[in-house]
């Protein structure tokens, strides 16, 4: 769970810094998503986010070999009460007294889940399992190269909901992949490409969702795409289980962190008014 709380940690920050280069690069030439990232890549915050995020990953994937899908995955979901702390320490926005008692919420439910929370399953891997994983990365995939032409008022959900299924993909196919695999059975490994591509398919949709349409719509797709999805995989495929007696605790810990995040979307992106935008500017 340190590590899992670690990652959480890495990602919040990255998210603020990531959304403000990402507005930035909005403001200076509306364009498609590939070309967003490219611009977005130009700014120095966006780099920094995109190390944080390798470091977060990195923790992710070790949590991930440690404890169940579920608890590393509602841990990854309040990531956004450190992008709120962070967004109202580096953006000068001031957390309500809702805002402050959902970031307690999360954290009371993550302490729920550290309790309960099992080791990581240890049923064998169906091996049905890794060609879903890679189909639907294919199809997170595709929905990357047509969600800039979404209508306008499904748009941002939908591109939210699809990078929450695709680092969805990228939880489970961390489990399915054997890491003691040699280099030619990893190459023929579904779940290894399953986990790149979905990687690869979100990010492009979160960077899209950062300036497109409603914050808390997007956010919210992607906090539920990327918790509830991969948790029942692991508890129905995986073997992913809680300590004796405690499944009540598990359960009730996932749902308060999950809602806590909820109450938070609006913290998923950097906010759009003109003071934070021109900051952005000025400071680049």
């Amino acid at each position: 769970m340190v590590c899992a709380l670690g990652s959480a940690l890495c990602y919040g920050t990255a998210t603020v810094l990531q959304a403000m280069a990402a507005r930035a690069a909005a403001a200076t030439r509306p364009s498609g998503d590939v070309v967003l990232l490219l611009r977005a890549l130009r700014h120095w915050r966006y780099l920094l986010g995109l190390a944080l995020d390798g470091l977060g990953f990195g923790l992710q994937i070790v949590a991930l070999e440690l404890v169940p899908i579920y608890a590393v995955g509602a841990a990854l979901a309040a990531s956004l009460a450190v992008t709120a702390v962070v967004a109202a320490w580096l953006l000068g926005i001031r957390l309500s007294r809702v805002e402050w008692t959902a970031v307690a919420v999360v954290c009371a439910g993550l302490a729920m889940l550290g309790l309960a929370s099992g080791a990581e399953g240890t049923e064998p891997d169906p091996g049905w399992l890794d060609w879903l994983m890679l189909g639907t990365a294919g199809a997170v995939l595709l929905l990357s190269a047509v969600g800039g032409r979404l209508p306008e008022r499904a748009r941002a959900g939908t591109l939210g909901l699809g990078a929450g299924f695709g680092f969805g993909v990228v939880e489970v196919s961390v489990r399915l992949v054997d890491e003691f695999s040699s280099p030619a059975a990893l190459l023929t490994d579904p779940a290894v490409y399953a986990l790149l591509l979905g990687g690869g398919a979100a990010f492009l949709l979160l960077t899209s969702a950062l300036q497109r349409g409603s914050v808390t719509a997007a956010t919210a797709g992607l906090v539920l795409g990327e918790t509830i999805g991969p948790a029942l995989a692991g508890v129905v495929w995986l073997g992913d289980r809680t300590r004796p007696g405690l499944t009540w605790l598990a359960f009730l810990g996932f749902a308060v962190a999950v809602a806590g995040a909820l109450a938070l979307s609006r913290f998923g992106e950097a906010p759009s008014t003109p003071d934070a935008t021109e900051a952005a500017h000025s400071a680049d």
